[in-house]
């Protein structure tokens, strides 16, 4: 019996998927970099109109931000913006930054060897990104939405190879969720990328203890980080 493919359903999935990709894309820039209150109401068919696409990507990329608490839905009204992060809430965050990201750390200092060559490659890229902002910011420029979202991915692609570094599945499921959350801090303080070279001496750190073959002292450089940007965190929240 010959094998039924659907080679135009699979391409046809791809695309929507790719759609709703960029969507999600556009909508988080929207939340993270615009001055838009909370409580706003967000209107799918609006967001379609000025994307130019169908509403049904636009719902589904707010459905997937719900998960990381940038927006909320209520029964019959729709979407609204979340409210900011309260102050219990960003030191719950952090608690468990600490608790995951530390194991994680010291597992991935298991494969330390096939590890560092990949972190040294991303502390290279997270060093040229700011001085990028760095040029941007010295010549009173205001920093695009497109500078501050690279910024942070590269920022984060950092913490995101020491858990594909651990090899556990269900550690890299986790860091999906708390890379969404720590979206979600960020639109809370509005640090922006103001701690970018503090960030850089903490990441390397962390890989000079990668290098130094030491677990223990790797997930203390992992958690001496994470306080430090806690401690960022607060004083942002309290400026405001």
């Amino acid at each position: 019996m010959s094998e039924t493919v659907y080679p135009l359903a699979g391409a046809a999935a791809l695309e929507r998927r790719g759609l709703r990709d960029r969507v999600y894309d556009l909508v988080l820039d929207m939340l993270m970099t615009a001055d838009i209150a909370p409580g706003t109401r967000l209107s799918i068919d609006a967001i379609a109109r000025d994307l130019k696409v169908s509403p049904t990507p636009v719902r589904e990329a707010l459905v997937q931000l719900e998960r990381t608490g940038l927006v909320t839905r209520e029964a019959l009204k729709g979407y609204r913006v979340a409210p900011p992060l309260a102050a219990g809430q960003l030191e719950a965050l952090f608690d468990a930054r600490l608790v995951l990201e530390g194991g994680a750390t010291e597992l991935a200092a298991r494969h330390a060897e096939e590890l560092v060559p990949r972190l040294e490659q991303a502390l290279t890229e997270h060093r040229a990104i700011s001085r990028i902002v760095h040029k941007s910011v010295a010549h009173g420029e205001k920093l695009s939405v497109g500078l501050i979202r690279e910024y942070f991915a590269i920022d984060w692609n950092f913490h995101h190879l020491i858990f594909e570094g651990t090899h556990n599945p269900f550690l890299l499921d986790m860091s999906e969720a708390i890379s969404t959350r720590v979206h979600r801090m960020r639109q809370t303080v509005k640090s922006g990328v103001s701690d970018a070279d503090d960030a850089v001496v903490e990441h390397s750190a962390i890989l000079d203890a990668f290098r130094g073959g030491s677990a223990e002292e790797a997930a203390a450089a992992m958690r001496a980080h994470i306080n430090r940007v806690r401690e960022r965190a607060r004083l942002d929240v309290a400026s405001q």
